[in-house]
């Protein structure tokens, strides 16, 4: 959660409930759209041939090369050729003429078929080719159910991706979202407002609602395997601390404390909940939290506000966001405890620390000349990079390869999604078709 630092404790507390009172227009519709902003000026030339169907039963109940195109163009990196302009479509490399492809500009060519070994069966089988050089890159079968077909198409695009840039894709990855409805009540001049939790696809598809309440749901979390999420609930009108099974539904409240209950984080084994809480004293600090044992471990006291934990990638640190030299900076404190260090000292607001998954970068909420937007800060050199051009854009959250950044932000009086990749130089915007949308988080790596 991104928090606006004020005075008091009591004040502090209050942020957490307000920074989720969204306005809306419309009813939220769970479909986002993405719109690529900008891309290199150097996106490869790629041709994604239509897939050819080789089966008894109905067609496959998706288009497998429609969904890899889409993907890749979706990464800025690459700009597939329009099916309209392809003067063949092969679906084996028996049938590939290389100098049509030469001639039309495209540098890589992705050809491929579906099968069907059995009954909700399928297969995709694709091949990779250098156009220049007339020489197969890559070759491969992915097996795929009709439940499971748009995960196993995105399979196909990360290990394109990853062939073709040497980084692992992120296309069969999927993000948490929360959006908030507002819609007059039965009383006259009554609002009544709506509050989801919602996981979906990396490309906003097969959108699902984990939580819906009346009142506000904030800073999801996702847990190392990707099967869990924490969040902040206020469904008892004060905030608590859930962990919820993605498959099953069933969820635990873990930290119900007196006093705020915010930001949960997990530890990288997925043991511990790095968490701020204000406890008897009011004051908020960082703790860890123990989910087997239900053990807490204070590791920050004072004065200052303390909120907004990361753990480093080793899980030997805690970074967090407090304002104990006057205004929010970023600061690391032993996983153990110990004594805090400031990490950030460019720029007079620095918030919301989200580390790197290669461990060398922290993601921030970066004050730039009286906006707010996201930065990157290099942790060895000091060095703070602006990557968003926003005015109020705020909870960053790397996606697993590194290679980009999912961040919420306005878009007139909406709130939407946006993307920018961790150099700055690709930008997307992800807007609800309906409603708002806020709090975004990127999942880790499926297991394999």
């Amino acid at each position: 959660m991104t928090m606006r630092y004020i005075a008091t404790p009591l004040a502090a507390a209050l942020v957490l409930a307000l920074t989720l009172v969204l306005t809306l227009a419309n009813p939220a519709r769970a479909e986002l759209q993405i719109e690529i902003t900008q891309g290199v000026d150097t996106a490869l030339p790629i041709a994604v041939v239509p897939f050819g169907w080789q089966g008894s039963g109905a067609a496959p109940p998706l288009d497998a090369a429609a969904i890899v195109a889409a993907d890749l163009a979706r990464s800025g990196r690459f700009a597939p050729l329009d099916r309209k302009d392809m003067l063949q479509k092969p679906t084996t490399g028996a049938d590939v003429k290389f100098d049509d492809w030469r001639r039309q500009g495209s540098e890589v060519l992705v050809i491929g078929r579906v099968l069907q070994p059995g009954p909700d069966q399928y297969e995709i089988q694709f091949q990779v080719f250098d156009v220049l050089r007339g020489e197969q890159l890559l070759g491969y079968r992915q097996p795929a159910t009709a439940a499971d077909f748009r995960r196993s198409a995105h399979r196909v695009a990360d290990l394109i991706y990853e062939k073709l840039t040497g980084v692992r894709g992120v296309f069969s990855t999927r993000i948490a979202y929360v959006t908030v409805v507002r819609a007059p009540g039965q009383a006259q001049g009554q609002v009544k407002s709506s509050y989801r939790l919602v996981i979906a696809d990396a490309d906003g598809e097969n959108p699902r609602v984990m939580v819906e309440s009346p009142e506000p749901i904030m800073s999801p979390a996702w847990s190392p395997d990707g099967r869990q999420i924490a969040y902040v609930s206020f469904e008892s009108r004060r905030s608590e601390i859930y962990v919820q099974d993605l498959r099953s539904g069933s969820r635990k409240r873990v930290s119900a404390r007196p006093g705020v209950n915010g930001a949960p984080a997990w530890s990288p084994d997925g043991r511990k909940l790095a968490v701020s809480l204000s406890r008897q004293d009011g004051n908020l600090d960082i703790y860890t939290l123990d989910l087997n044992t239900q053990v807490l471990t204070r590791l920050t006291s004072g004065p200052a506000i303390d909120t907004e934990p990361a753990w480093s990638v080793d899980g030997s640190q805690i970074y967090f966001t407090s304002d104990a030299a006057g205004g929010p900076q970023v600061y690391r404190v032993a996983a153990d405890g110990g004594r805090a260090q400031r990490v950030t000292f460019e720029g007079s607001y620095n918030a919301r620390p989200r580390v790197a998954p290669d461990g060398k970068q922290l993601a921030v909420v970066h004050n730039d000349r009286g906006n707010y937007r996201i930065a990157t800060v290099d942790l060895a050199r000091s060095t703070t990079q602006v990557l968003s051009s926003g005015r109020l854009d705020e909870s960053p959250s790397f996606a697993p390869n590194g290679e980009m950044l999912i961040y919420a932000t306005r878009e007139g009086a909406r709130g939407v999604l946006a993307t920018v990749s961790a150099n700055g130089r690709i930008k997307q915007r992800i807007s609800a078709l309906e409603g708002d949308v806020r709090e975004p988080a990127w999942s880790p790596f499926p297991p394999n």
